[in-house]
């Protein structure tokens, strides 16, 4: 339309597509047959009669894009000591040799930074590729000019020069470290750095050392992006850069590799017996296809670890590149370093992205830089991607420059519910600040009025932990622990009931004595919940849910799976060193999920034995009970509960998310304030005799408060209506909280506590925690509009 001033004809149009394509399209694949389909595609969509078919060879590029250097100045540092790291088939004598020689190379420097040399300008190469890409491809001989100008261009002496140091520093990671030191006179097999800047002040190098770089960087595909497009990286990178990159761990799996190779070995019934198969092909006589198999399976696995260390090591990929990469995550930063600053970047991935912690400090660094554009989030329930599982969730990930707002959406099963403003929201880079400070991760919203009520949460209520402001961050002066036992590595040290009778222990109440040796109970996070130690019980190696009727009897405590020795070194001594000596400890249990019941599952049980997967918080000696019985109450809170529900994406409460919750600092509480939160949970947790030394810290001499469910309900409901005041929340947005179609109407697209309201129904014939909870919040709201104090509502 631009050319024909006005309403293009359908010669215009094809006329315009192919310019387009010849100028304004890339791509990049390391699969040959992927690049050729690619180019026959795009010939077929520009063909334009009368005219050759277009030139894509210098668009059009075969090559790992996560494999090679993507900034020539990233090679003036020299290459990193861990591309010495002896992986699979490495001699560790050999590695160490190049790791002290390319060491010693960097501390003396090279020829070229001894003379203060620094790299040329790239523009020369980008003029050369600048001007083959204007040159005109109107008949056949242009074509074949164009080609050959392509050509020269990349065989021009400087663009050479780099991609030989470009090779050379791949090839420190990628080739094998064997043979040992080289002799007097003799080629070395491994780069090192002072190879690297030799080949950048165009010097020469030991030719049979290139020849090995060159090989191995052609082998495993090794795109330099400086080389590749120089005009483009060197005017800032790409306007538009689309994707949809592979999800998966650089790590070789031995079944996907064996599938078509050798089904037998890929379908083992286990990793063990696939191990035996794989190394029986090692003692297969050389020259047949078993020990060809095994050398293919054998090199494949040492690329893709010398590519993970490359993908960690190299600097490359300083925000992803850490734990067990996954090539997503690699994906993200690469497509955001390729957008040039007015442009923008556009990817689908997992929604771990934005949630997980491993991939924290990309999503931070999207933030803090406020480049992220828009996070659509997709369930593919609906099977949008129909050779992926139904539960798996992707987004839409946009990165920008320059962006104020971020645009938001989670849970969406088709895109056309993009267009409902009702799921749709909005969060500054100061807003998603506040709620996850330390990891600046997204918070999973299902609907605009979830962001909204957050946000006004976190505007009042600080984090539990905000790590930024040191001690005056951690206002309960908090420390985590996870557990005392590892239910894997310490298994030696448990013992059954039966093991315990067998060896002559006698039960004493839930303990074994046997003289100076005695063995407590080993808890597990799903033995307790929320104001509750006795939630489940074992019965031999099998779990139950305790009955109404145990719970009644306060005598009763829950039989564990385990029991442990309660000696200096594995109970007493882990707890003295963090100067914990009360009778009870607090934790949470680490598996849970948002569409749970109940998500935070926080409470005081009695000093046992804990399992790795019931984390405890750990306070100072001196810290006042009362206040941590409101930190009790304040975590089992609906409000505390409601905002969880939108940090945790998997399976796990981790320490990052549980560091992040909402909770009120102890300067919040008034002495009215704890007279009115510690009574209440002290009864509510105060259930048996095991949780005495609780109820004595607390001031409390009394026998254990009866279990009636009833009142343990209206106990609750009282708390819940404290704390939603606390949170400064409103009667509307609590009954929000409670049931999200209640407030809005039906259809509304967010749930909270469905599960709740499910079971309670299925129990009561009501959802009867709404009831209790808004009838609390009316007793108080009267009880303040006559100048009262807030009491018993019950009263």
């Amino acid at each position: 339309r631009a050319r024909s001033g006005g309403v293009a004809s359908a010669e215009d149009y094809r006329h315009a597509l192919r310019d387009v394509a010849r100028s304004c399209l890339h791509g990049v694949d390391r699969n040959p047959m992927a690049v050729e389909l690619t180019k026959v595609a795009l010939w077929i969509e520009t063909v334009d009669p009368g005219k050759p078919l277009g030139f894509l060879d210098a668009n059009i590029r075969c090559g790992d894009a996560l494999l090679g250097v993507f900034d020539m100045a990233a090679l003036e540092k020299g290459i990193p000591e861990a591309a010495y790291k002896p992986l699979t088939g490495d001699d560790k004598p050999t590695a160490k040799y190049y790791a002290t020689r390319n060491r010693t190379e960097q501390k003396g420097q090279s020829d070229l930074f001894l003379r203060g040399g620094k790299l040329p300008p790239a523009s020369p190469l980008a003029q050369a590729r600048a001007a083959v890409r204007a040159l005109p491809e109107e008949s056949p001989e242009q074509i074949a000019e164009k080609r050959r100008r392509f050509e020269q261009a990349r065989a021009e002496r400087l663009s050479y020069a780099w991609g030989e140091a470009a090779d050379l520093f791949i090839a420190a990671f990628l080739l094998p470290k064997t043979g040992g030191a080289p002799a007097l006179g003799q080629a070395p097999r491994v780069p090192t750095t002072g190879d690297v800047w030799r080949a950048l002040a165009d010097k020469q190098v030991h030719p049979p050392l290139v020849a090995r770089a060159s090989e191995v960087a052609r082998m495993a595909r090794a795109f330099h992006w400086p080389l590749e497009f120089p005009d483009i990286m060197a005017s800032g990178g790409f306007d538009v850069v689309l994707g949809n990159p592979p999800w998966e761990r650089i790590k070789l799996q031995e079944q996907e590799f064996f599938a078509a190779l050798d089904p037998e070995i890929a379908t083992a019934p286990n990793a063990a017996a696939r191990g035996r198969m794989i190394a029986a092909l090692a003692k297969a006589a050389p020259g047949t296809r078993e020990r060809a198999l095994h050398e293919a399976f054998e090199t494949a696995k040492r690329l893709a670890e010398a590519s993970s260390v490359f993908a960690r090591e190299s600097g490359r990929f300083p925000l992803t590149g850490r734990g067990d990469v996954n090539t997503y995550a690699l994906f993200a930063e690469h497509f955001a370093n390729l957008a040039s600053k007015r442009g923008r970047a556009g990817v689908i991935v997992p929604t771990g992205i934005a949630t997980d912690a491993t991939t924290a400090p990309f999503f931070a660094a999207l933030i803090d830089g406020k480049r992220l554009a828009r996070l659509v989030d997709f369930e593919n329930r609906a099977g949008i991607f129909p050779a992926i599982d139904s539960r798996i969730k992707f987004s839409l990930l946009t990165i920008g420059h320059d962006i104020g707002a971020a645009e938001f959406a989670f849970f969406l099963t088709d895109t056309a519910q993009w267009a409902d403003p009702r799921r749709r929201f909005t969060l500054s880079p100061a807003d998603i600040a506040r709620i996850n400070p330390n990891t600046k991760t997204a918070p999973v919203f299902r609907a605009r009025a979830d962001a909204e009520l957050t946000a006004k949460i976190y505007a009042r209520v600080p984090v539990l932990i905000d790590e930024a402001k040191g001690e005056a961050g951690n206002p309960w002066r908090i420390e985590f622990r996870q557990g005392l036992f590892n239910m894997t590595t310490d298994s030696s040290l448990f013992r059954t009931a039966a093991q315990l009778l067998a060896a002559g222990f006698a039960r004493e109440g839930t303990d074994w004595p046997n003289g100076t040796v005695r063995y407590v109970p080993l808890y597990e996070a799903k033995m307790i919940h929320q104001f509750d130690h006795r939630w489940a019980t074992y019965d031999g190696t099998d779990s139950r849910d305790a009955t109404e009727a145990e719970k009644q009897n306060p005598d009763f405590e829950p039989t564990p799976r385990y029991f442990v020795p309660e000696t200096e070194t594995e109970i007493a001594d882990r707890l003295r060193a963090k100067n914990w000596t009360r009778g009870w400890l607090m934790g949470w249990r680490d598996i849970t999920n948002a569409t749970n019941e109940r998500t935070v599952i926080a409470t005081a049980f009695p000093r046992v034995g804990v399992g790795n997967n019931l984390p405890l918080m750990l306070f100072e000696p001196h810290a006042d009970p009362r206040f941590l019985a409101a930190l009790q109450g304040s975590l089992s809170s609906l409000a505390c509960d409601y905002v969880a529900r939108h940090k945790v994406g998997g399976t796990h409460l981790n320490f990052f998310i549980y560091q992040q919750l909402p909770i009120l600092p102890p300067s919040t509480y008034t002495e009215a304030d704890l007279a009115f939160i510690v009574p209440r949970v002290l009864e509510l947790t105060y259930t048996s005799h095991a949780m005495t030394p609780f109820a004595r810290d607390l001031g409390y001499g009394e026998k254990p408060f009866a279990w009636n469910e009833d009142r343990r309900a209206h106990l609750r409901a009282e708390l819940d209506a404290f704390y939603a005041r606390a949170y400064g929340l409103t009667r509307d947005e609590l009954r929000y909280i409670l049931d999200p179609e209640d407030a809005m109407g039906a259809g509304y697209p967010s749930e909270t506590f469905r599960v709740l309201k499910k079971n309670e129904i299925a129990r009561h014939g009501e959802y009867r925690t709404a009831r209790l909870v808004l009838a609390a919040w009316d007793v108080m709201e009267a009880t303040r509009s006559i100048g009262g104090v807030v009491g018993d509502a019950r009263s």
